[in-house]
Order: C-alpha cells, then sequence, then structure tokens
C-alpha cells in the first residue's frame, strides 16, 4: 500500500525520491521514544542538526492493515475506508515532501506540510476516481474533506490554528481546480498540481489563499 501511495504522488507530481517511506516505518513505542504524541494514527517524526535531516513514519498497524486489504480495490477502498485512506496517504504525503524539501535544502513550515498534505489527498481521491463522473465525485470529496470536518479535543490551540488554516487554503486552491476536472482535463490538472508543488513556504501558502 504505501509503495503504491508513494509512487502515485511521485506520477502526480513528475517527481521521483530515492527513499521508500515503507522503509521508514516505527513502532508506536519507538515513535514516542522520537518525540510522538502518542494519540496520533498517523506521525511523521523529524529531527535535524542542522546537516542531515532523520525522518520516521508512524502509522497504527490497525489502519494500515484495514487500508491495505482494499489496495487493489478502489471502489471499495473509497466508500467504506476514504477517512482511514486518507490519514495513510497524509503521511506518505508529510514523508515525500520532507524527504524532497531536505534534498532541495530547503526549510518547511508546518503549516505549509499540512495545506499540501490536505491538496495530496484530494488529488489522489479524485483521480482514483478519474473519468465520467470524477466532477461529482470531486464535489463531494470537496465536502468531505473540507466541510464536515471535525478537530481533536486534545489539540493545542496552536495545533488547531494549524489544522484549521492548512484546511482553509486547501479548500481555496482546490476550489480552482475544479473546472478542469469538469471538463476532464487531466493534462491541465496535472501542469497545475505540479507547479504549485514547487512552489515553497510562504509562495505555496500566498498561491493557495488567492
Amino acid at each position: 500500500m504505501l509503495d503504491a501511495l508513494q509512487a502515485q504522488l511521485e506520477a502526480l507530481y513528475g517527481i521521483r525520491c530515492e527513499y521508500r517511506a515503507r522503509d521508514f516505518l516505527v513502532d508506536a513505542e519507538s515513535a514516542k521514544a522520537l518525540g510522538g504524541t502518542g494519540r496520533a494514527r498517523e506521525e511523521l517524526l523529524v529531527s535535524s542538526d542542522g546537516e542531515s535531516v532523520d525522518l520516521a513514519l508512524y502509522l497504527e498497524p490497525a489502519l494500515l492493515e484495514r487500508v491495505s486489504r482494499l489496495e487493489h480495490e478502489p471502489e471499495a477502498l473509497l466508500d467504506q475506508e476514504l477517512g482511514g485512506f486518507c490519514e495513510v496517504t497524509e503521511g506518505v504525503s508529510h514523508f515525500l515532501y520532507v524527504a524532497q524539501t531536505a534534498n532541495l535544502e530547503r526549510k518547511v513550515s508546518m503549516l505549509e506540510l499540512e495545506a499540501q498534505a490536505e491538496v495530496d489527498k484530494f488529488a489522489v481521491c479524485t483521480l482514483l476516481r478519474w473519468g465520467q463522473h470524477a466532477a461529482s465525485w470531486a464535489t463531494r470529496l470537496m465536502g468531505t474533506l473540507f466541510e464536515r470536518v471535525r478537530y481533536s479535543e486534545t489539540l493545542t490551540a496552536p495545533e488547531r490554528w494549524r489544522y484549521v488554516e492548512a484546511n482553509r487554503l486547501a479548500k481555496r486552491y482546490c476550489s480552482r481546480l475544479l473546472p478542469a476536472i469538469r471538463e476532464r482535463r487531466l493534462d491541465a490538472l496535472l501542469s497545475e498540481l505540479r507547479q504549485a508543488y514547487r512552489l515553497g513556504a510562504e509562495a505555496k501558502l500566498a498561491y493557495f489563499a488567492r
């Protein structure tokens, strides 16, 4: 599942990462020892000494197992495990984006990371049902991912602000993708997504907010 998701994201954005997310998976005990919160089903753990970056990815085993069972049944996956699939996608998205920015020796903010993950979830889920009914599916996704949202009560005030703001930015950006989806212009959609993906830091956030 993780290899397939990473390959989808790499194809989507026209990039290639030499590292595979599956090789950086850790268990709950290790994640907590590395600074994890212990309350999330998905966490990317990052540490840096200024010269190198160390990554570890935690995905709750039960979550990964449920989603992986439907890996080869995209329709059932989206119908039965959309929430879980989005959580796993977010983990791989975080891993890939941090790996890419580290390779470019560029800093990345938590807000930028979360906003890009929200866009990635929308894009991956839309393309899994690309075709005649893509527009209606994408419209449903907009409601599911960006409107009917609840935030954990365990979040700190700064964490909650970051997730709310990432949601707001991604919603504005993804709404601008809908015309290309309605017209089934895959070339235009991919071109736009790739351009935005390569923007960094404040430029990306400002672009999403337009």
